[in-house]
């Protein structure tokens, strides 16, 4: 805000001259009358102190101009008060110069608190607007966040939908394995109904198995269509990871089947929950066992994924190695860049994604070379720990 601004936001508003000299006005004729007071009951009737007090009280709350009329007016006064004859003219003329010396400081006093009021003003409003600009950038910093949020829960959706779309016939003969199933117990279950005379006790038992393998084909799909589905905001909960890991080797039986792959699993019995999105965490395991089902899809020998997990101090560490190639050479510091790939028809996502994911969890995610062959993805979460006084 530039001074004049400033100068004229401070001016008091048209109609309010009357009343700042109508005070120099009042406050002499109040110091007259306390002296004639004093005078009446007789007192000291140190009228130079009521003027001052009065002049004071004028430059303070009226301003420059009518604080020198109060001196002006306490000068009358003074003179028709206190004449001449009276007291002599040096004394009298010394109470003149104490008024006038007075009204000088007053004034000097009155410019320097304008000075220093319009001075916060001018601050006062360049903090305002400060104030203004940094809440403007909080919500556009607010629906930047939130709209790159979108973006990136988005992105892993599209990720997850790109890894199934790769699995679509694993997926699919994982599906037809239980419906085959069923088919073949239905089809037995009406053979042993149609006997003579019926056989209910067998009937009963194939219409349980198939009971059974619906029901598998019913929790397939389903595992299927989480990971499909489209979030609006991650849910949090408590996740049992051998859970996780157990859905995941179910959902990727029928990959590592068709590359003879083992899948060997080492998680500790006593392996405390984590706190988590369980989706996300789906994903993580995905991504982390189908770039080692890739990395030993060509390679001789032993083809082995192995996920353990243990528990370390307030974390769990996670880790998923394999058998195949390893890391690229003088490329390993690259594989968590987004849009980087090894992999002739890969996104270069899903690593990138999976990190975003742990440490959006508060946890961890990095690569270590094995030692005789392949490579083992290991990240940390925190766990889930509740104490006994109803605090988590």
């Amino acid at each position: 805000m530039a001074p004049t601004a400033n100068a004229a936001a401070l001016a008091p508003p048209k109609g309010a001259g009357f009343w700042r000299y109508g005070l120099a006005l009042v406050s002499i004729v109040i110091a007259l009358g306390l002296a004639r007071t004093f005078l009446y009951f007789h007192l000291p009737q140190p009228f130079a102190v009521f003027a001052l007090s009065a002049i004071a009280i004028t430059y303070w709350y009226g301003g420059i101009k009518p604080g020198i009329l109060s001196t002006v007016l306490a000068l009358i006064v003074r003179n028709s008060y206190e004449p001449a004859g009276r007291l002599g003219a040096a004394p009298l003329a010394l109470y003149d110069l104490a008024f006038v010396i007075f009204a000088v400081l007053m004034t000097l006093a009155t410019q320097a608190r304008d000075e220093l009021e319009l001075r916060v003003a001018e601050r006062t409003a360049e903090l305002t607007r400060s104030n203004e600009d940094l809440k403007r950038e909080i919500a556009d910093h607010i629906r930047d966040s939130e709209s790159l949020r979108q973006a990136q829960e988005e992105l892993a959706r599209i990720s997850r939908i790109t890894t199934m779309g790769e699995l679509t016939a694993s997926l699919a003969h994982e599906v037809n394995q239980p419906i085959a199933a069923a088919v073949t117990n239905a089809t037995t279950c009406v053979r042993w109904l149609v006997r003579d005379p019926p056989d209910v006790e067998e009937a009963r038992a194939a219409a349980s198995r198939l009971v059974k393998d619906a029901t598998r084909a019913a929790d397939i799909v389903s595992r299927i269509r989480t990971l499909f589905k489209k979030g609006s905001t991650p849910q949090r909960e408590s996740v049992d990871l051998r859970e996780v890991v157990r859905e995941m080797i179910l959902l990727l039986r029928s990959e590592t089947s068709h590359y003879s792959i083992s899948i060997q699993t080492d998680i500790a019995s006593d392996l405390p929950k984590v706190m988590a999105d369980r989706v996300q965490l789906q994903q993580v395991f995905m991504n982390l066992m189908m770039n080692g089902i890739d990395a030993m899809k060509h390679t001789n020998g032993e083809r082995e994924l192995t996920i353990t997990s243990r528990q370390e101090e307030d974390e769990v560490l996670v880790s998923v190695s394999d058998t195949g190639m390893g890391l690229p050479p003088r490329m390993a510091d690259r594989i968590f860049d987004a849009f980087f790939t090894t992999k002739e028809h890969g996104t270069g996502m899903g690593l990138s994604i999976s990190r975003s994911i742990v440490e959006s969890h508060g946890g961890r995610l990095w690569v270590v070379e094995n030692s005789s062959r392949g490579a083992s993805f290991c990240f940390t979460l925190p766990t889930d720990v509740v104490v006994h006084d109803g605090h988590s």
